[in-house]
């Protein structure tokens, strides 16, 4: 049996933990401004990011995940979502699993566990990554000005993800509804996207959802 160091790596002594986005104020800017905006932005708090490596074409790896989660392993491009957790297909072998916050370590060892014995590599890096929810009518429109990935819902359905440019830099970009979507950012971008979705949302109006 391989021994693996798994730890809590949340603070939990009352250590601040603040989103990349904390100094933009968004709290203060929620309801305000355009009554019906085009575009709503949301900034999902402090979710646990995990990375999970293991041969997708074995039985025996799908069914661990399975057990462990409840959710299936998803196929390329593909997104499985269940409430405030997802499972999405990143390469032929990764995938990354957004959980709620503070359930990160609880989740890692229900997976080793279901798949001990088994060539595997699961890393939390939930310190930097972020997620930003756009909705909204115009939400396609905003988009396209930002990615040459095509985004038309015959080609990008619900429930797919992809990692692509967008506005000169890479995030993958996940459909999650009808008129919901979301933007998976490195941290240290924040503030580039933050900027970048202000100015392309600005004339269809941007609204801040809490």
């Amino acid at each position: 049996m391989t021994t693996v160091n798994v730890y809590q790596q949340r603070p939990t002594t009352g250590a601040k933990a603040e989103q990349p986005l904390f100094h933009a104020g968004l709290d203060k800017l929620v309801g305000k401004g355009n009554t019906n905006p085009g575009v709503s932005l949301r900034d999902k708090n402090l979710l646990g990011h995990l990375t999970i490596r293991g041969n997708g074409h074995d039985k025996a790896f799908a069914t661990g995940v399975k057990k462990a989660l409840g959710l299936e392993l998803p196929g390329p491009l593909g997104l499985v979502i269940d409430g405030e957790r997802s499972l999405q297909w990143l390469g032929p072998d990764e995938w990354v699993l957004i959980v709620p916050t503070g359930t990160e370590l609880e989740t890692e060892q229900k997976l080793r566990a279901a798949l001990d014995g088994q060539h595997i590599a699961i890393v939390n890096v939930s310190g930097g990554w972020s997620i930003l929810e756009l909705s909204g009518p115009n939400v396609v429109d905003v988009l396209k000005k930002s990615t040459s990935y095509d985004v038309h819902p015959s080609n990008f359905p619900v429930c797919k993800a992809v990692g692509t440019v967008f506005a000169k830099s890479q995030l993958v970009i996940r459909r999650t509804g009808e008129e919901t979507w979301e933007l998976l950012v490195r941290r240290s971008f924040s503030d580039y996207w933050w900027l970048w979705l202000q100015d392309a949302s600005a004339e269809y109006g941007l609204g801040i959802k809490g």
